[in-house]
């Protein structure tokens, strides 16, 4: 057959994967891909956790009435530095998964998120300079490997599922995002409290040195390590998937292979096709073709504007709570604790959002996601987060005051739980699923990593921005005060709005319907939209 011909139809293989039933193999690809987000999210934001510690025991000067706090700029390499390395990853992971193979790459991510893991709690020496500076290093390339499981676990499970329930499957795998947060919360509240418990210490303005106590150093490096425990358990796993059979059928043009493949992974049939060849379509263009611009160029924009726009507003949000909780009181003043104390009530404050907010809110995607679809979730989340926000920024005087915390965590967990059930959800899906199989990997991750660019803005930048116009923390600048720095984040949700406008829906379609993979290069391309 020529490939024109083939170009209109679609192989059996993929037929019989986009009509398969829900079955074991499903769960199973979910639960290895997922592991992967679960320790990926564990190691993202167990950072925001323990920020103070480590300014308390590496930053207290004892002649000082504070107690120690990360100098300006090594807290904006700490937080962000592993949000430039996932940015790295996104990029050369997904080009990888394009170039080798899925699973021939998705070993090696994980092998290095567990080394860097280990090596960011063990520094060199117990200087401040020593331990910040291995720190960052290995926190880089832990990054490097996270960044690497975004491509990889969203291409893996999209050319796994069938197109009835693709939608739901993608979206449990980025849910484990969801349990990551809370577990990073659950493990420091457990560890914080058996060491305050084994080895008491006085309040910060009692006794300044004592307030620390010698084993806090101890704390931060478990539960920074702790993340390399479900990662190492899933490794296993991850070698024996089968590589997916659009990546052996369409790119490296086994169809034999690939029918094999599937045949034991369905527990089915599959009649054979004698197609052997450089790909089904026959199509070669590139990513940087003007076939590609004129097919998925708006895709492309469409998703990495989007992406872009929710990280700057979710990554700020998430790794400054401690910041936030502080200001409004429902964290009391640091010197009138020890360090374990305030990192007990932290882990504690972050644990009721991730549990009454962000948890929820991956699963109602995931339960709504192939019901209401793609374009719609996104559109209703980021409206929703605008929403919260202003409700949160034009009353900020009055909700910070005591007695009204109540309303502010409320408010400030609905924006959580509409981030998830909405657009940090929707845009790690729909790259899976809109681009060619042998571009697939590439787009996710450069869509991806516009994203961790607006992460790095919205850390750096929220940090610096959400400083007081009169009086700002030691080493840092005026800024535009919390308040007004909340009513940028609304305007950033609103501009994710208009630009969700371009995402197509993909519910109910097969993959090669949806990147074209199944018309020629003379035929129409319909318009994006809904």
């Amino acid at each position: 057959r020529s490939p024109a011909a083939m170009a209109t139809e679609q192989l059996n293989v993929l037929k019989a994967l986009d009509v398969a039933k829900t079955q074991l193999y499903h769960f199973k690809a979910v639960v290895i891909a997922g592991m992967g987000f679960f320790t990926d999210a564990y190691d993202l934001f167990c950072i925001a956790l323990v920020t103070k510690l480590l300014g308390r025991i590496y930053y207290t000067d004892p002649a000082l009435n504070e107690p120690g706090h990360l100098p300006a700029n090594v807290s904006a390499a700490v937080n962000g530095v592993a949000l430039c390395g996932t940015l790295a990853g996104q990029l050369f992971f997904g080009w990888l998964g394009d170039k080798l193979g899925r699973k021939s790459v998705y070993g090696f991510t994980l092998i290095l998120m567990v080394l860097c893991s280990i090596a960011s709690g063990l520094s060199f020496g117990h200087e401040a300079k020593g331990v910040m500076g291995t720190l960052c290093f290995f926190r880089f390339w832990l990054g490097f490997g996270v960044g690497g499981d975004y491509p990889l676990s969203a291409t893996i499970m999209s050319e796994y599922a069938n197109k009835k329930t693709r939608g739901t499957f993608i979206a449990a795998v980025f849910a484990m995002q969801g349990f990551g947060i809370l577990f990073g919360t659950i493990v420091t509240i457990i560890v914080s409290s058996a060491f305050r418990h084994a080895f008491p210490a006085p309040p910060f303005y009692i006794d300044a040195a004592a307030s620390i106590g010698p084993e806090a150093d101890y704390v931060w490096r478990i539960i920074v390590m702790f993340g390399t425990i479900p990662a190492a358990l899933t490794y296993y796993w991850r070698m024996k998937m089968p590589e997916t059979a659009r990546y052996t059928a369409l790119i490296a043009g086994n169809t034999k292979q690939a029918t094999s493949d599937m045949s034991k992974v369905l527990n089915k049939e599959i009649s054979e096709e004698n197609v052997q060849g450089e790909r089904a379509t026959g199509d070669t263009w590139g990513l940087f073709s003007r076939q590609f611009m004129k097919r998925h160029g708006v895709h492309l924009l469409a998703t990495t504007s989007t992406w872009f726009l929710l990280d700057v507003a979710f990554y700020s949000q998430n790794l400054f709570q401690k910041d936030i909780f502080t200001k409004i009181g429902w964290i009391p003043p640091a010197k009138t604790m020890n360090a374990l104390e305030e990192l007990y009530r932290i882990a504690r404050a972050q644990a009721l959002i991730a549990l009454c907010g962000t948890v929820p809110g991956y699963w109602f995607t995931v339960a709504f996601i192939d019901i209401i679809g793609r374009f719609w979730i996104q559109l209703m989340g980021f409206t929703m987060m605008t929403i919260f926000m202003l409700a949160i920024a034009i009353p900020y005087d009055y909700l910070v005051k005591p007695g009204h915390h109540t309303g502010f965590v409320v408010l400030y967990g609905l924006t959580f739980f509409f981030a998830n059930f909405g657009p940090n959800s929707t845009t790690f899906i729909v790259p899976a699923e809109i681009f060619p199989a042998r571009l697939r990997s590439t787009c996710h991750g450069i869509s991806a990593a516009t994203g961790k660019a607006g992460a790095i803005i919205g850390a750096f930048g929220f940090l610096y921005a959400s400083q007081d116009q009169k009086k700002p923390e030691t080493g840092y600048s005026r800024g535009i005060g919390m308040r007004n720095a909340l009513f940028v984040l609304a305007g950033t949700n609103f501009l994710g709005l208009l630009f969700s406008l371009l995402v197509p829906e993909s519910k109910g379609k097969s993959l090669e319907e949806l990147s074209k993979e199944n018309v020629g290069d003379d035929d129409t391309i319909a318009p994006t939209g809904v």
